[in-house]
Order: C-alpha cells, then sequence, then structure tokens
C-alpha cells in the first residue's frame, strides 16, 4: 500500500453528499456547510471561486477544485454577483434572508439549480466525516486548490452518474468521489506549486519510499528498525538516518503515529472493540494501545470515540 492511497483508505466516502448544479448567469452561490472537505467539478460554463482568504480563482470546464473547510466560500459566475443562495450545514439551502430554496430549486436526482437547461453545470460531492486518517492528509493540504481539466478525465463519468437512481447508485458515486479526490490530490502534489508532505516525496525514494509501503500495507506486524531494515535491504544505521532526514522522524515514531491514527478512524465504528482494534494494528493488548494512545493523544480510546 503507498502512502497516499493509506491515508484516503479509512474515511473513504461513505453516503457522501453529491449534487449537480445547474444555473445561468448572473448567479452566486455561498457554502456554510462546514464540511471537511469539498470536491467541485465545472462540468459545462464557467465561474469563480471565492475563498474566505484569499484571490478569487476562475473555474473553466473540466476544473476541478478541493476545498478544506470549515471555511465559508462562494461560487459565481462574477466575484461582483451579489449572493443568491446559503448552502447550511445539513444540506439546507435558502436565500441570503433565511427563505427555503431546496424544494423551489429542486430539479430532481441530485440536481438543483433555478434552470433546467442553464448554461452551467456544476457538480459538488462533500466528506461529511472528519476522520483521523484523514486529519493527517487535510494537515497538508492548502485551504482550496484547483487542477485543470487536462489531468482528470473522470469529471465526465461522474457527471453520467450523478442523475442515475440505480440500485447501488450511491455506492458507486462514493467510489467515483474516491477516485476524483485521489486523482487531483496525485496531480496537485506533482505541480511546482504545491507544498508536497514530506511523507509524499519520501515515497519515491527506493530505501525510504518501500520502507513507508511496508508500515503503511503491515501496520500490525511487530517492526522493530532491525527487521525494517532487513526488509529494504540496508544496514539499521543507514534506514534510521534516511528515514528520519526525508519523513522529519525516526522510523518507529512515524510507525507509533500511524498506528493510533488508524486506530483512531478505527474506532468510530460502533462494532469495534478496543481488543480488535488493538489487534489490528499492532498492539497485543488493549492496555497496551490504551497507554499509548492516552500519552499521545491525551484521551483513552473509550473516550475518544465517545466524543467521536
Amino acid at each position: 500500500m503507498d502512502v497516499l492511497a493509506g491515508l484516503l483508505d479509512g474515511p473513504r466516502a461513505r453516503g457522501a453528499f453529491l449534487m449537480r448544479t445547474v444555473l445561468d448567469p448572473p448567479w452566486s452561490l455561498r457554502i456554510e456547510d462546514r464540511a471537511p472537505l469539498t470536491v467541485v467539478a465545472m462540468v459545462r460554463g464557467d465561474g469563480w471561486l471565492l475563498p474566505h482568504d484569499g484571490e478569487p480563482v476562475r473555474l473553466g470546464a473540466g476544473d476541478v477544485a478541493v476545498l478544506r473547510g470549515p471555511d465559508p466560500y462562494a461560487l459565481a459566475d462574477d466575484p461582483g454577483t451579489p449572493v443568491q443562495a446559503v448552502v447550511h450545514p445539513g444540506e439546507i439551502t435558502t436565500t441570503p434572508d433565511g427563505a427555503a430554496l431546496c424544494e423551489q430549486w429542486g430539479l430532481g436526482v441530485r440536481t438543483w439549480g433555478a434552470n433546467p437547461d442553464g448554461s452551467v453545470v456544476m457538480l459538488s460531492g462533500t466528506y461529511q466525516l472528519d476522520g483521523e486518517v484523514s486529519r493527517r492528509l487535510l494537515s497538508v493540504l492548502p485551504p482550496f486548490l484547483v487542477v485543470p481539466r487536462a489531468e482528470l478525465p473522470l469529471v465526465p463519468l461522474l457527471a453520467d452518474e450523478i442523475t442515475r437512481d440505480e440500485p447501488g447508485q450511491e455506492a458507486v458515486l462514493d467510489r467515483l468521489l474516491d477516485l476524483l479526490l485521489i486523482s487531483v490530490l496525485r496531480s496537485w502534489f506533482c505541480r511546482p506549486e504545491a507544498e508536497t508532505p514530506t511523507w509524499y516525496s519520501a515515497h519515491a525514494d527506493p530505501v525510504v519510499g518501500r520502507a513507508l509501503r511496508l508500515l503503511h500495507g503491515d501496520p500490525a506486524r511487530p517492526w522493530t528498525v532491525g527487521t525494517l531494515a532487513d526488509a529494504v535491504g540496508v544496514s539499521r544505521a543507514a534506514l534510521a538516518r534516511r528515514f528520519t532526514e526525508l519523513v522529519g522522524e525516526p522510523p518507529m515514531a512515524y510507525l507509533t503515529d500511524w498506528r493510533l491514527t488508524l486506530a483512531a478512524d478505527l474506532l468510530r465504528e460502533p462494532s469495534a472493540t478496543v481488543a480488535a482494534v488493538a489487534r489490528q494494528v499492532g498492539y497485543s493488548t488493549p492496555f497496551a494501545l490504551s497507554t499509548a494512545f492516552k500519552r499521545e493523544r491525551g484521551v483513552s480510546p473509550s473516550e475518544h470515540r465517545a466524543h467521536a
């Protein structure tokens, strides 16, 4: 398992809120839903992204933006167009003065807007839950990023599927949203303006990259610096030195953080016991997991679950 796939494997979209919006100029939407992560794709026409703290960015057909919450933002045909609709938490949409718009602007299956034949079509998908695995990823993302259409062939496929209402359609859309997000992030991290996180850059190193894949692929294995060094074919000293240099922390410290990050996400599942989670992430007993979790996170696994 590579590092980016590992980070996205836990908090996959589950019943994500997906919507197709159809509009004619002038139009302006203010988004205040506080979602931890949102993907916006322009299918037809163009518009402007107005971030909470930043300059307006033009979006052309096929462009995809990823926005990190919970700050509000706006989408409009022109930066000067007054807001016509406000999207609140819970998928509630109103006029700026609070009048409901959900039913008035409903246009069919997952479609919403003022004109069914509008010149502008946008797709939006929001990740509703901020799991612990996604927090590690969110911490290295800018407040928003935009990737142009030439690099993202998945937008037409999502546009085709979003209005279908067939058995299993929600699962299909969740997976397409995940694929689109992964494609956007993979493309973004390769761009010169991206501040690539150390764990992503280190993945390209022939030694440290292999070590990271091993840790992510089998976190429950009783790894030591020695066994990890043997697995990648270098000495313990060489691995420890290069891993710390490229990742920013020693191998076992990284593994501890990764195990606890996975545990924090797994504990959100109602059916998962602390003992089962402990075994899954490499701790021999629930007590060992609880001790490490409390030391690093300041709360016990049970307290974390209650808060989640």
